[in-house]
């Protein structure tokens, strides 16, 4: 049997990201994941190289973009000889992406690839209803002008015009992911005041660091933008409690605000991931080793929280490895909403849920907070669905670098109900 090969983080790149309606209202999914792509090729050394394959996807997408991952590596000016994936897994795509290219390079099938997500809410697609689409197939396919005219205008309906608003509402419930996190928040019983902290805690992690040149050589300028605009460096307690609910407005016991959830944003990000035979051929870093994961899902249309399977997927990566919270210095904790990270860490220490749903006979037990999201996370970067994996990756790989016997848990909570984890470990 062929020995594994350890996976190492070379770095990562992406473009900052944008509240939705901002700076990139003229970018596409494509032109940001292009951009970020080229900027990790222009990191590494990798215009005009083959990289043995590209990974990469975007949650709210157009038709055109078929074969995102293929398309954005050639705009990059990696070798076209390079392959390109697009796959899609909601909020966990990229970092999906990632683990499926790590057990490649482990198995030795690869030695190189890339993980990649885009995604933009300033750019979704305006659909109409099923009636119109085949109106105008049918007029497609008519040959004579009078022949297209009529199949047209047959049995019209100005109310075929009406288009179909974006939603990323679960088709199964019929709930936005706010609302499904209200249900876990009260079901939590998560408290307004504890939400709010999360995410000033939040937003000052990742002010203080930019404050210390963190993310300097972690940014591809795009559209002009140089850094995150959804960073608040005097997010405080008193703003916060200044906004109204955003998902239960009418029931007056709503506590999710626009302040503890990542609002609707655009951005890229990429991270390289190789062998170490490769990285050192030609002398680049390792910043840091991905050593595993794991993907969960749960029953979230029968009464399961939606956001809840992230508490899955650790426990059943911990098991597998034989790790427990105390072996951990580090939680990069993917904040969609504040409830859900809060939510997540009632449920890992909560005797019942561990026994019934995680099927431990002990509770995975308490996180110090001081590990949580030391660099920021979501709620303060923003959110595009996709690329998010590779913004926490890549941040993790950095936050690693040069430390010894250090190690790193990631959580991303994804929409369908499900969950995306994986270990990260120091090279040093």
């Amino acid at each position: 049997m062929t020995e594994l090969k350890r996976v190492a983080i070379v770095g990562s790149a992406r473009i900052p990201f944008a509240r939705g309606g901002t700076a990139y209202t003229d970018e596409t999914n494509l032109s940001m994941l292009g951009a970020t792509i080229a900027g990790l090729a222009d990191k590494y050394g990798l215009k005009g190289q083959k990289v043995d394959e590209v990974i990469a996807g975007a949650v709210i997408n157009h038709s055109r973009d078929f074969n995102i991952a293929r398309e954005a590596l050639l705009d990059a000016g990696l070798d076209p000889r390079t392959p390109g994936t697009t796959m899609q897994i909601a909020c966990g795509t990229s970092l999906q992406a990632a683990l499926v290219l790590a057990g490649k390079i482990a198995s030795g099938q690869i030695e190189s690839g890339i993980a990649a997500g885009s995604d933009t809410v300033s750019d979704s697609p305006i659909v109409f209803g099923s009636k119109f689409q085949h109106r105008l197939l049918a007029a497609n396919a008519a040959k004579t002008t009078g022949q297209k005219a009529k199949a047209f205008t047959k049995g019209f309906s100005f109310g075929e015009l009406t288009p179909v608003a974006p939603s990323v509402n679960e088709p199964r419930t019929g709930l936005s992911m706010g609302q499904h996190c209200e249900l876990m928040a009260q079901e939590w019983r998560i408290s307004r005041q504890e939400q709010d902290a999360l995410a000033v805690a939040s937003h000052r992690n990742a002010a203080k660091a930019y404050e210390e040149g963190f993310h300097d050589d972690l940014l591809v300028q795009c559209a002009g933008l140089v850094r995150d605009n959804n960073v608040r460096a005097d997010a405080n307690l008193d703003k916060m409690a200044t906004l109204k609910p955003a998902f239960d407005k009418k029931s007056g016991n709503g506590t999710l605000t626009a302040g503890n959830s990542t609002p609707l944003t655009d951005g890229a990000a990429a991270v390289l991931l190789a062998s170490e035979e490769w990285a050192r051929a030609r002398g680049l870093p390792i910043l840091a080793y991905l050593t595993t994961g794991r993907v969960a899902g749960n029953d979230f249309a029968h009464g399961e929280g939606l956001l809840m399977a992230p508490t899955i997927a650790v426990s059943e990566m911990l098991s597998r490895a034989g790790l427990g919270f105390d072996d951990i210095d580090y939680f990069e904790l993917h904040e969609a909403f504040a409830a859900q990270v809060l939510c997540t860490l009632k449920a890992w220490k909560d005797p019942t849920y561990c026994r019934d749903v995680l099927g431990r006979d002990t509770v995975l037990g308490d996180i110090d907070p001081a590990k949580i999201n030391v660099k920021g996370s979501s709620l303060a970067y923003g959110h595009p669905f996709a690329a998010t994996g590779a913004r926490i990756l890549g941040l993790t790989a950095k936050l690693l670098a040069g430390q010894t016997g250090k190690r790193a848990l990631i959580s991303v909570c994804t929409a369908g109900g499900m969950g995306v984890a994986a270990l990260v470990e120091s090279a040093a």
